[in-house]
């Protein structure tokens, strides 16, 4: 397939990366089906609770590997062409704001002082009260945002690799590599803490790894690969996770989704699923979004299904947020919906700038806050 592109690596580490949006186009190419699906036709608002916009922030056209990330009381951003942001929770004005001058492949990861984001020239760059700290080179390209935490900098890479710097110096720590299927998705994976272990998506598996040396403490699968060629057998773990404890639930691209306990490396649950965007949840639910629109609810405990609904069927929906009562999904058409967290039913939506919202909505203080592909960052608060 011509739309398929190498990743720029190791040549003995050589993969293929490809969309989970090229994937369908693909297949659809190569089959007479039917034209794709029109998005289902909203009924009027239900308005049955009050949001009014609290801030609105321009950090420029962005895409599905940049999403905000709020910690300690700011908002970081970025734009695709190369501005980062760090911005006030509560009012959205500009806590500082840098312009890196070269188009950025996956960010922000942030542990609220130092943030990180990678260039598509495959640079890590580090950056602290709007100046630049440190780059570093990366031999990999990678659309999952750095995770900075305990004065580290860990980066997950297309060829499998997963790459840990010094937050102060950027001096490489160490590496932990495995081998790399032959395709790999250009969206964001698995990278985050988990009480003093580093879980990470590898494929379609979950590993925990030690911080402080990479070793390998465990690795279990959210699914198996199946299918007769390597489109089907592609089942990347996709970000974001849900994380309670020490259960960190996933979702293997268009396979499974499963829930994992972080502290013993073992499954506690797997479930077919077909969808392409991460999870949400708390700790009795977990939700997400299936490729066709539905929005699903699973026991968090066992993996029975909770709840389903189907209205917002081919609206493409982005990873939910889960947050007070209600479970927050963006759609490409640009709106966001507030379902009912107990059954799913609509709650009230509201609408940004009209373009779609690429990746989950995120929770600063007690706003809501989205980014826009046209790079509008908006923040609602109940009222």
């Amino acid at each position: 397939m011509s739309a398929l592109r190498g990743v720029h690596g190791r040549p003995s580490r050589l993969a293929w990366v490809v969309s989970g949006a090229v994937i369908a186009l693909a297949l659809t190419a190569c089959s007479s089906g039917p034209e794709k699906p029109k998005p289902a036709q909203l009924a009027p608002v239900a308005a049955l609770m009050g949001t009014t916009v609290a801030w609105s922030s321009q950090v420029g056209a962005s895409h599905a590997a940049l999403a905000p990330r709020a910690v300690a009381g700011r908002v970081f951003a970025a734009g695709s062409a190369g501005t980062v942001v760090a911005l006030d929770a509560s009012t959205g004005k500009d806590v500082w704001r840098l312009n890196l001058a070269q188009p950025i492949a996956a960010g922000v990861g942030s542990d609220g002082e130092l943030a990180a984001v990678i260039t598509q020239g495959n640079d890590l760059v580090t950056i602290r009260d709007g100046q630049e700290v440190w780059r570093v080179r990366l031999p990999a390209r990678s659309f999952t945002a750095p995770l900075v935490a305990g004065k580290r900098v860990f980066v997950l890479t297309a060829d499998r690799t997963v790459r840990a710097f010094d937050g102060q110096t950027g001096a490489r720590l160490w590496v932990q590599s495995r081998p790399a299927e032959p395709l790999v998705l250009s969206q964001s994976g698995a990278l985050l803490a988990v009480g003093d272990t580093l879980v990470v998506g590898l494929a379609g598996r979950l590993a925990g790894l030690n911080p402080l040396n990479g070793s390998i403490r465990w690795d279990v699968p959210v699914a198996t690969s199946r299918g007769t060629n390597e489109v089907e057998r592609l089942v990347d773990v996709v970000g974001p996770v849900s994380r309670v404890g020490n259960s960190v639930c996933a979702r293997a691209y268009s396979a499974a989704v499963a829930c994992v306990d972080a502290g013993r490396g073992t499954v506690a649950w797997a479930q077919p699923a077909q969808g392409a965007t991460g999870l949400h949840g708390d700790d009795r639910l977990v939700f997400g979004t299936e490729s066709d629109g539905r929005v699903l609810a699973w026991q968090r405990a066992s993996g029975e299904r909770g709840w389903e609904v189907d209205r917002l069927k081919h609206r493409g929906l982005t990873a939910p947020l889960a947050v007070g009562r209600v479970v927050a999904v963006g759609d490409s058409q640009g709106l966001v919906h507030l379902l009912s967290r107990e059954d799913g039913s609509e709650m009230t939506r509201m609408t940004a700038d009209g373009s779609a919202i690429l990746v989950a909505p995120v929770l600063a203080g007690d706003a809501l806050v989205v980014q826009t592909r046209n790079g509008g960052v908006y923040a609602w608060r109940p009222q």
